[in-house]
């Protein structure tokens, strides 16, 4: 588990057809001399204006659109019915389906050996910190990817988020302490987030949108089998060649498997170039005129802004209890000032004096896009709420070995994308999706819910595997529900945006829930095993800041049980707030329009 964009369009844009509310207003760009708005109980013509109608039907690209989206409405309409299947077919390194699989895998076996970083720092706390500051970085630089994408090109994005993934994970191979480490996590992050969001776009380029649900859970499916290749392979790994080469082998393997799609991409944009179908114009400025040009497209300052708000403001959630007075000292409440400072000026900078703004008010102000937006956020923060320390939970209460460990952490994985064709083939013959959401909804509360009964090692396993279950079929419908909404509200040329809005929105939700959980478990954890393993503070420091140390000890000795009772103290109170978190998500979904997928118009060219 996108958006924005600031740009001129001639007439495109959408019916959107659904269930009409008060003040329901169909929201496009102000410059379009056909803007439709409906009153309660209106009906919604379903016919599209002639000229509208040749604008997406035509054979050329559209008008006045910037250049990345000319470029693949113009593969669209140039490549093969053979290249666009090619594109996306299980056969060999051409497809997006092994793009798909290096970037599953790899995260997979990341995740796994993460804890034994930090672990080998004595500092496994800090997990969540690196991953608070990689994951807001990460999430907000899909901002400018979109961007980059929409003034550039598609190819050309892929390109770059894989050489900055490659950079991250050379450091990360190469790393000897904990601050070059969470750097180069900035670093992998970007250009991991980055490629899996460029190939989200391009599924959305070259997708109907009543196919766009399959397409886009056709491309999770590598979960389903990296979930079982992930674990092993991390183990075998940390057993042979340290964790180091976790990071290093795919730092090799990663070009060899991308360019194929990057070539794809670049032959039938020259294509195009060549028939005529695309005619691309040169700009004709200078290199200050460039520097100033793209300065103000990609937002710098507010770019800069959003960074630094929700850094500041959600670090010392996890970094206090570091400090000598906690929440009291000068450094904590200086964060938590500037932090909340930026984000009340970001808002303010993008309305009143951004040139070029990253999300468009007409449709950021629009009831789905709130409502799918912020769903997004607390399905994130819940989810990290209690998963950040699930993989060590395992391990140390329940005696998992790290392959068995990683088959229960993957579970969510394999059943949310299995679950997810099941969902977007409910979409594709209903036309629907909302009444979708809310039954997700219902399933992600209660298998969320149980584990506050379920997580105190005193229970079997099974009883873990069973919400598990239930929190992998709720998240795996709410996902696709949730992109699907920001896309039917948007034209065409706004979807890159709209994708990039929401996984920011992600993004910071789950740095929300990884700070919130740092701030729960490490107090929490120190005072339970204060509690049950009295005077052996030196110990007990070790036995929270590393999970090497808490399985040094076998069950039944009183440093293990310590450290189970410390877990079950601690899960208990992340399981709680995370069910609160959910709760509020009901009204969220309400707020959606409930589109007729099947009436939607976006794409031209030959798509899936």
């Amino acid at each position: 588990m996108k958006f924005f964009g600031s740009r001129s369009r001639h007439l495109e844009h959408e019916l959107a057809i659904g269930e009409p509310r008060e003040n329901d207003t169909l929201r496009f760009d102000p410059d379009i001399s056909l803007v439709e708005k409906r009153k309660e109980g209106d009906a919604v013509s379903e016919t599209m204006y002639d000229d509208e109608a040749t604008i997406i039907a035509g054979n050329c690209p559209t008008p006045h659109l910037q250049a990345g989206v000319k470029k693949v409405e113009a593969i669209t309409l140039t490549w093969t019915s053979k290249e666009l299947y090619l594109a996306y077919a299980l056969s060999g390194s051409n497809s997006i389906f092994s793009n798909e699989t290096l970037l599953t895998d790899m995260g997979t076996i990341q995740f796994q050996v993460a804890f034994y970083v930090t672990s080998s720092f004595a500092l496994l706390p800090l997990t969540g910190t690196t991953n608070i500051v990689s994951g807001i970085v990460g999430g907000v630089f899909r901002l400018p990817t979109a961007k980059f994408i929409d003034l550039i090109g598609r190819a050309e994005g892929f390109a770059l988020m894989t050489m900055l993934a490659m950079i991250g994970l050379a450091m990360m191979a190469a790393t000897k302490n904990v601050e070059t480490y969470a750097a180069a996590q900035v670093f992998y992050w970007v250009g991991f987030n980055g490629m899996a969001y460029v190939l989200d776009v391009f599924m959305a380029d070259t997708s109907s949108l009543k196919n766009r649900a399959l397409v886009f859970s056709f491309s999770t499916a590598p979960y389903i089998f990296t979930t079982f290749i992930g674990p092993r392979a991390g183990d075998s790994i940390l057993k042979t060649s340290g964790w180091p080469w976790a990071y290093g082998m795919f730092a090799i393997i990663t070009p060899f498997i991308v360019s194929p799609i990057i070539a794809l991409l670049y032959i039938n944009q020259r294509k195009a170039i060549a028939n005529g179908t695309l005619i691309m114009q040169k700009r004709g400025m200078t290199l200050g005129e460039k520097i100033k040009f793209y300065f103000w497209e990609f937002d710098i300052f507010g770019l800069l802004l959003i960074i630094s708000g929700f850094v500041l403001f959600l670090l010392p959630f996890a970094l206090s209890q570091y400090q000598r007075n906690t929440w009291d000292s000068p450094n904590i409440i200086s964060m938590l000032v500037v932090g909340v400072l930026c984000l009340i000026a970001f808002p303010l900078y993008e309305k009143y004096l951004a040139p070029k703004c990253f999300i468009p008010w007409r449709l950021f102000l629009n009831d789905t896009v709130i409502g799918a937006c912020l769903l997004s956020s607390m399905l994130f923060t819940s989810f990290y709420m209690w998963d950040s320390y699930f993989n060590p939970y395992l391990q140390v209460v329940h005696g998992l070995s790290f392959i068995n460990a990683g088959y229960v952490s993957n579970i969510y994985s394999i059943g949310s994308c299995a679950w997810g064709i099941i969902v977007a083939l409910a979409i594709r013959i209903s036309g629907r999706f909302k009444w979708i959401a809310f039954v997700s909804l219902c399933l992600e509360i209660l298998g969320v819910g149980l584990m506050i009964m379920f997580r105190s090692g005193k229970y079997g396993i099974g009883y873990i595997i069973m919400t598990q279950i239930l929190i992998a079929f709720g998240g795996g419908g709410l996902v696709i529900c949730e992109e699907m909404a920001v896309m039917a509200a948007a034209p065409h040329a706004g979807v890159a945006s709209m994708l990039a809005l929401i996984a920011l929105f992600s993004s910071v939700g789950g740095a929300i829930g990884q700070a919130v959980s740092a701030a729960i478990y490490i107090p929490k954890f120190t005072e339970a095993l204060h509690l049950h393993l009295p005077g052996n503070a030196t110990l007990n420091k070790s036995l929270v800041g590393s999970l090497t140390t808490q399985l040094l000890y076998p069950m039944g000795s009183p440093e293990r049980t310590a450290t189970i009772a410390a877990y079950d103290h601690t899960m208990f109170y992340l399981c709680i707030v995370s069910t609160a978190f959910l709760v509020p998500c009901f009204g969220l979904i309400y707020m959606w329009r409930n589109f007729k997928i099947m009436e939607l118009r976006q794409v031209k060219g030959r798509v899936v």
